[in-house]
This record gives structure tokens, C-alpha cells and sequence, in this order.
């Protein structure tokens, strides 16, 4: 058979693959993976090229967390704070971090800008949110960091008029040296609807995991979910909104608790055959006896 001809590919695809591979990485697990496309690419030219446009990506999509300069707070990249390419806001303290994307660290601070910054009036509903899903985010994600933007509408100066703002919760646990990570992403988008008093909350919930000791098992759930209730004073908004958000979350990790647990009725078993070659059924209501690779290997008599 005629040898098969390998095509080059091109410096567009390359960048392409790379910067897959870049966005792609689990939680937490990127710089190790950019040392290896790196290695691969072999040309400093176009990993950074794509490193400069896939770390941003990265960095916001998963909304990391970075301290600031001289103790002065943390920072979340997110969309709603970016100002700039590498400028973001952090509404409690007013101040403007400048991130360098690909070390992943904040170089710098600044005092926010008036015109960077929401009136007094939207300030009062977004500092009130703040303080209420500050208290939430303490109990409830001992590693959490959280974040109120105003996202649209911040030059309002009184009642009369529509504004949205969002609530963005991040927490991360990294633990490679047991080879497992795992981060929660939720973005709560509030609109302020004056003429109807309505207030709608609108979430996006994302669970990420990433366990790889003898093998690489990734988890990657999502969920979508919205509520509503009256506007009210600043400080009653900012109760309601935090009870809202604590119900839904905390309804959500309990479903997926649920379904983790149930996984060895169901979700297991239907991934492999009643009977194996030994024609020995597996003992599904004792699995915690094996481990992953040499129990199960002599349970079942593999390799004999």
C-alpha cells in the first residue's frame, strides 16, 4: 500500500489547535498545559500569538481571582469589570487592577475613575447586594469570591428608570499534588424594572471538576436558571436577591449530590454488559472494597 502523504499544516491551523487546547484546559491546569503546546509548537513566535489571544479568553471565561498589589483586595477577571484589553474593575474598593493575561498576575492598581464608576444611586442598590452576597458567599464557599457589577444603566440618578446589575460568584479548589481540581462559576444578571416594580433574576450556574489519578475523568455541568420578585428599598432588594440566589444554588448542588450518588445504579451499569467474560456478575453494592485498576483486575479475573 502507497505510503499515505502527511500535510504540513499551516501556521493558522497550528494557532487554531494551540489555542484550542489553551481554552480547553480544566480549571486551574492551564499554565501546565501551555508549557506543553508550547513544547510542541517549538516556535516562540506563534505560541504567543496564540497564548495572547487565548489566555484572556480563558482567564474570563473562567473568572479568575487575583490579588492586588500591596494587599489591597482581589480582583475577578470577568467580562462585566473588563475596561480594557488589561484593565478590570473591582467595584467594592474602586480601584482598577491592570492584569498581565498570560502570568496571570495583577502588575498594578489604580483608583477607578469617576466616569468608570455607577452614580450614587445605583451605587446604594449595588453596595447593599454586595454586603448580602458577600455574607452568603462566606458560609457557603469557604474559598469563594464574589463580585457585584452594574452592567447597564449606571448613570441613573433616581427612581424613574431601568438598570440591570450582575453577581458573579467564583470558587475554585486546587489540589493537583491528589491530581484533582474543581471550581464553581455562577453569574446572576438582575434587571430593575421600574415601571412594572419587577425585579428578574436570571442565573447561570457552572460546576467544573477534573480528576486525573490513574486515568482522566473531567466533569463539566451546567444549569440555567431565573426567579423574580418586587423592588423594593436598597437593603430589602439586596435580602431578597441573596435568598433567591442561596435557594437556587443550593437547590442545584443538592440535585447534583443526588445524581453522583445514584451513579453506581445507573449510570454505571449501563455503561458495561450484565455479565463480563468471566461470566461473574460485578458486585455493584460493594464497590468501595476496589480500587480503580489492580482490585478490580483480580476480582475479575482479567489478564489470568
Amino acid at each position: 500500500m502507497a505510503d499515505i502523504e502527511e500535510t504540513e499544516l499551516s501556521d493558522k491551523q497550528k494557532n487554531e489547535i494551540a489555542k484550542w487546547f489553551l481554552l480547553n484546559s480544566p480549571v486551574g491546569e492551564i499554565q501546565y498545559v501551555a508549557k506543553d503546546v508550547k513544547a510542541i509548537l517549538n516556535d516562540d513566535a506563534l505560541y504567543n500569538e496564540a497564548a495572547s489571544e487565548a489566555f484572556p479568553l480563558y482567564n474570563k471565561s473562567h473568572m479568575i481571582c487575583l490579588g492586588m498589589p500591596g494587599r489591597a483586595g482581589d480582583v475577578l477577571v470577568t467580562s462585566f469589570g473588563e475596561l480594557n484589553e488589561k484593565e478590570y474593575l473591582e467595584p467594592r474598593t474602586a480601584q482598577v487592577a491592570k492584569i498581565d493575561h498570560i502570568k496571570q498576575v495583577c502588575t498594578g492598581a489604580r483608583p477607578a475613575l469617576d466616569e468608570e464608576l455607577p452614580s450614587a444611586y445605583i451605587e446604594e442598590f449595588r453596595c447593599a447586594v454586595d454586603m448580602e452576597i458577600l455574607k452568603y458567599v462566606g458560609e457557603a464557599y469557604p474559598k469563594g469570591i464574589c463580585s457585584v457589577y452594574c452592567t447597564n444603566g449606571k448613570d441613573v440618578e433616581g427612581p424613574g428608570s431601568d438598570f440591570e446589575l450582575a453577581v458573579v460568584v467564583s470558587a475554585t479548589r486546587l489540589s493537583p499534588q491528589n491530581f484533582c481540581n474543581g471550581s464553581w462559576r455562577s453569574v446572576w444578571n438582575i434587571e430593575f424594572r421600574d415601571e412594572e416594580q419587577l425585579l428578574e433574576l436570571k442565573g447561570k450556574l457552572q460546576v467544573g471538576a477534573h480528576y486525573f489519578e490513574e486515568g482522566n475523568v473531567q466533569l463539566d455541568a451546567k444549569h440555567e436558571c431565573k426567579d423574580s420578585s418586587i423592588i423594593q428599598s436598597p437593603d430589602d432588594c439586596a435580602i431578597t436577591i441573596a435568598s433567591i440566589i442561596r435557594h437556587h444554588e443550593t437547590e442545584y448542588l443538592a440535585s447534583l449530590q443526588d445524581s453522583y450518588s445514584n451513579l453506581p445504579d445507573t449510570t454505571f451499569k449501563d455503561l458495561r454488559r450484565k455479565l463480563p467474560v468471566t461470566r461473574t456478575l460485578f458486585p455493584w453494592h460493594n464497590t468501595l472494597q476496589f480500587s480503580l485498576t489492580k482490585d478490580i483486575t483480580k476480582e475479575l479475573g482479567i489478564g489470568k
